[in-house]
């Protein structure tokens, strides 16, 4: 027998998002009714994440569905949502949310002129696109935004895909997305250059050394906050931080590169939250201003 209060869904969008939270929705036994998927690979991740889903026009999605799930670039969001409402797709009483991190209900405003209900539930997550992200649904927060009295609808969506909602007002979309995308996408980037300095000196296994050392950092920062700050820069080791700023200019080749700019503004960034933290004293501010290349005062603390 059929849970209650089970819905119809069409998923608009499989890419690696879409498809998931398609399938995840599906094991709540919500019926996926439609999916649009328009590349090859997009085809294929409907194939192996919902088997027997037909692949439809957007148009027929929306027509058939009680629930639309929209999985599309932020970019690309704003553009379809306007052009269903005019040829007068969206329907009374339909549940309409988008996954987009840096929009709330706002961008869905045509969608609540037909009468539908907008929603915005954004997971906190890096997607593969494989089924190992249904495992990891689990340990992940949704940002939700919706109207007041139809909160209780996503939060519960997002419970039944297995992950924890969290509510983020409307004016606060674009910080929360920035927030996510500052530590999640740079760390990427800060990983990526690690390595390949690693690796360009002779390093076989860069990821062997390093994935104990950022492991525990993340989750020491994680438990503890800024208390978990360490290195040269907390220490007020100057010289230290002179030859880094050195050998990474080399390293660029005098100009260019980015790693040099990347250390810089994250050294930057450091001392002046140590100083704030008063593990630093001004006077010692002004000297890793200059051994970073900095006009003296430059990183004078907020």
């Amino acid at each position: 027998m059929a849970r209650p209060g089970r819905l119809g869904v069409g998923i608009i969008g499989a890419g690696k998002v879409g498809a998931v939270l398609g399938a995840a929705l599906r094991a709540a036994e919500h019926a996926v009714v439609g999916v649009s998927a328009v590349s090859e690979a997009s085809r294929e991740r409907a194939d192996n994440l919902l088997p027997g889903v037909p692949i439809l026009e957007i148009q027929d999605i929306v027509e058939r569905s009680e629930l639309v799930l929209l999985a599309v670039p932020d970019d690309a969001l704003g553009e379809l949502v306007g052009g269903l409402a005019k040829l007068g797709a969206w329907q009374p009483g339909q549940l309409v949310a988008h996954t987009s991190g840096r929009f709330g209900v706002g961008i869905l405003n045509p969608v609540r002129a037909a009468g539908a209900i907008p929603l915005a539930l954004h997971p906190a997550m890096t997607f593969t696109g494989m089924s190992l992200d249904l495992t990891r649904l689990m340990d992940c927060t949704f940002g939700v935004t919706a109207d007041a009295p139809m909160l209780p609808i996503a939060q519960a969506l997002v419970v039944e895909m297995g992950a924890e909602p969290v509510v983020i007002a409307e004016g606060d979309r674009t910080l929360y997305h920035a927030s996510l995308a500052h530590s999640s996408n740079h760390m990427v980037t800060l990983v990526a250059q690690a390595s390949q300095m690693l690796r360009e000196i002779g390093v076989e296994a860069p990821e062997s050394m390093l994935g104990p050392l950022l492991r525990a950092t993340l989750e020491n920062a994680l438990a503890s906050g800024e208390s978990a700050l360490t290195g040269p820069v907390a220490r007020g080791d100057v010289g230290t931080v002179s030859a880094h700023a050195q050998a990474l200019k080399e390293y660029d080749g005098g100009a260019g590169g980015d790693v040099l700019a990347a250390y810089q503004a994250m050294a930057q960034a450091t001392a002046r939250r140590a100083v704030n933290r008063g593990l630093l004293r001004p006077e010692q501010l002004n000297e890793i201003s200059k051994a970073l290349g900095e006009e003296p005062g430059a990183l004078e603390g907020n």
